[in-house]
């Protein structure tokens, strides 16, 4: 079994918390050191101030999804003798209501455009398989009830 950890740090600070009138900007730490700032999605709980600098946990997830396919994606198409030039991925995720106007994310929407280097190009065929493996073999997406469609 392997481990992963972050650490979260939010303070309140002089802000009026009882009148709802705080930042949800926070920190978010990962192994090595790296810093990212991060908040709440300002269409799901509207802010006092603006953090479109910051990441929310709904963008984060549709960026992990995407990052762990495409991760698999280079490693399955490597060891099939691929040579991939580029992979942009211009992911969307889906959050709607369900049971009790509870909210989840319901799809994610990957759109992954892939530029092909050398002789050796895949066929249309082999292009959807290597999607298909690399959604198989990704650890977020097996960990999610997210419906997670794949557009090439």
């Amino acid at each position: 079994m392997s481990e992963y950890k972050a650490r979260i740090a939010w303070q309140r600070g002089d802000q009026d918390y009882a009148g709802n009138k705080y930042s949800r900007a926070h920190e978010w730490e990962f192994d090595g050191g790296l810093k990212v700032p991060a908040s709440s999605a300002p269409g799901v709980v509207p802010v006092p101030m603006s953090v479109e600098e910051n990441v929310d946990p709904e963008e984060a997830f549709v960026a992990s999804l995407s990052s762990c396919h495409m991760l698999w994606f280079l490693a399955i198409a490597g060891k099939k003798r691929f040579v991939v030039d580029s992979y942009i991925d211009d992911a969307v995720g889906y959050l709607e209501k369900f049971e009790g106007n509870k909210m989840w994310m319901s799809k994610v929407v990957l759109r992954p455009r892939i530029i092909f280097g050398g002789d050796k190009q895949p066929s249309a065929e082999e292009l959807e398989q290597l999607h298909e493996a690399a959604h198989e073999n990704c650890y977020i997406a097996n960990s999610v009830a997210t419906e997670v469609v794949i557009e090439s």
